[in-house]
């Protein structure tokens, strides 16, 4: 019988996104643009997913070029992998401060085995985006940036949604990260497919490290409270 590793890594292996963008935006595969998070991820998922144990899907916006775009595991950037999953990372050192907030949360919890056992985080949109900014730097771009681009990703968007419920996670509650577009859009369509029972929308870890630092453990102990109640 296969495992929630064993699918999980088949899902990330099959994700390529074949439609067309909008001008500008290029698509961000971390396991298909380096030659380590396929790998990386594929021993964290089999060091913390090998059963089949019920979990609940936390979904962020898309993944980001310092995070999941380096280590292929969503809010895990390579100083988490390294010094908190214990994995070996031969890729670029980059710092996510969303990974750091998400760390912080899951330590809270009760650890990383206790905490990955309980859930798994992905995104709305798995794959993610990038556009050449003002000063000539590729920067992060957001699904939802712009209607085009929410257009085009759409059914990409759906189908990966439910071949990520297909893999055997829980659909009572999902939670959501962002409670501004991203949430919007996944109540909207969520009201369309009837993916979950509920959606349960959390400030978004970017936006408490850079608008909220100094109140940090409210969110903190916000976070433990829906994601205990869930799993009672």
């Amino acid at each position: 019988m296969s495992t929630f590793a064993d699918r999980i890594i088949n899902f990330n292996k099959q994700l390529e996104y074949r439609g067309i963008l909008p001008p500008g935006i290029s698509i961000m595969n971390p396991f298909r643009d380096n030659d380590f998070a396929f790998d990386v991820s594929s021993q964290f998922y089999n060091k913390y997913y090998n059963d089949n144990h019920p979990r609940h899907l936390i979904l962020g916006i898309n993944p980001g070029r310092f995070g999941s775009g380096m280590t292929g595991v969503a809010f895990t950037d390579p100083k988490r992998m390294i010094n908190q999953c214990h994995i070996p990372y031969n890729g670029p050192i980059t710092h996510e401060p969303s990974s750091e907030y998400v760390y912080e949360v899951i330590n809270a919890f009760g650890g990383i085995a206790a905490f990955y056992q309980q859930f798994y985080i992905h995104s709305v949109c798995p794959l993610g985006f990038t556009i050449t900014g003002t000063a000539g730097k590729e920067v992060n771009y957001n699904y939802y940036d712009t209607p085009a681009l929410t257009k085009a990703v759409y059914p990409f968007i759906v189908e990966n949604i439910q071949k990520q419920i297909d893999l055997g996670f829980e659909t009572d509650i999902c939670f959501c990260f962002g409670t501004g577009k991203n949430e919007a859009f996944l109540q909207k369509l969520n009201e369309e497919k009837k993916f979950f029972k509920q959606i349960i929308a959390l400030e978004h870890p970017r936006f408490i490290m850079q608008y909220k630092s100094k109140t940090k453990q409210d969110y903190i102990a916000k976070y433990l409270e829906k994601f205990n109640a869930a799993i009672i």
